[in-house]
């Protein structure tokens, strides 16, 4: 029984004796300062919870802009038009101007501007594709004659016809190429480049080759590049424009239909030439064609136009088609 009680001493001195030499191995940096032993910890503290907001407070600011933006919308309109340069927006309602107002006034901003008289003017075109019963117009492309051109130089234009003849008269008339199924593997091989491809009704069939080469430039009926008259197709696409919708949003048609150095009149005339072609695209019976038209110049802001008296009336249509015919 003593010799249990002594080995029992020698431990308990032993493990009072490493417990203090833990604590003096701890000896503090600065000498002058006081060493108050810490135990070792060995567990992370808990992180404090974090204080929850009050979702009350959220939705009373959120509410307070709602109610903000709600006052700002509902201010009245000031009656008629802003006498100053510089004015808030959303005090007047926005401003729609006949064509030749709106010409005057990107004539104006150009001298005010100090930019290029002879910038491009520029028709921005929001369409209606819809034709009832989920069918929609299909994105388009299509060439007119202005009636005022401003374009300087003329595109090329390749011819399709095996008649020597029509050959011969497709190079006289400014073609840049002519010829038949002989063309087709140099365009596949890119060896021939043209702007547009007109042919003959004869030799369609033996252009298939070459439709997903051409694709929108394929030769079409409906877009006056398949006819007989070949002399009035090469002046068509030689000297035309080309309008087409922009295939990503599908109802947005943008093109260049002057110059700003151009008379009002004769830009006020290619404005109603482009306008009259878009028509075309769509039946007049299912109501109007072009939503919303713009007119802006290259270095203005554009001007929201009058479009009701410039939508060609179906019967003036009518009468068009048969004087085409």
């Amino acid at each position: 029984m003593a010799a249990a009680v002594r080995c029992f001493g020698r431990v308990l001195i032993h493990h009072q004796r490493h417990g203090l030499s833990k604590v003096t191995s701890q000896t503090s940096l600065y000498p002058c300062s006081i060493y108050i032993p810490v135990p070792n910890r060995y567990f992370a503290a808990a992180a404090k919870p974090a204080k929850k907001t009050k979702k009350g407070s959220k939705e009373k600011a959120s509410n307070e802009k709602k109610d903000d933006i709600e006052k700002i919308k509902s201010y009245p309109f000031m009656e008629g038009e802003p006498e100053d340069d510089v004015y808030l927006k959303h005090l007047y309602p926005r401003q729609i101007y006949e064509v030749e107002k709106a010409v005057h006034l990107l004539k104006k901003f150009q001298v005010l501007d100090f930019t290029n008289p002879k910038q491009g003017v520029y028709l921005d075109l929001t369409l209606d594709m819809t034709l009832g019963k989920k069918k929609k117009v299909e994105p388009f492309t299509s060439v007119l004659s202005l009636p005022y051109p401003f374009i300087s130089e003329m595109s090329k234009v390749a011819v399709f016809t095996e008649n020597a003849s029509e050959i011969k008269i497709a190079e006289e008339n400014g073609a840049a190429f002519a010829g038949g199924t002989k063309l087709i593997q140099k365009i596949l091989d890119d060896e021939i480049q043209a702007d547009f491809y007109v042919a003959v009704p004869e030799i369609m069939p033996e252009l298939n080759p070459l439709r997903k080469k051409l694709k929108t430039r394929f030769p079409k009926f409906n877009r006056n590049s398949v006819g007989r008259d070949i002399p009035k197709m090469l002046e068509l696409f030689k000297t035309g424009l080309e309008i087409k919708v922009d295939e990503e949003r599908e109802n947005f048609l943008e093109t260049k239909i002057a110059t700003l150095d151009m008379p009002s009149d004769q830009i006020a005339a290619n404005l109603q030439a482009v306008i009259n072609e878009v028509c075309r695209q769509r039946p007049l019976n299912l109501g109007p064609f072009v939503v919303r038209a713009f007119l802006r110049s290259s270095t203005s802001e554009g001007l929201l136009l009058k479009i009701e008296p410039l939508l060609p009336k179906e019967a003036e249509t009518k009468e068009s088609d048969e004087k085409a015919a």
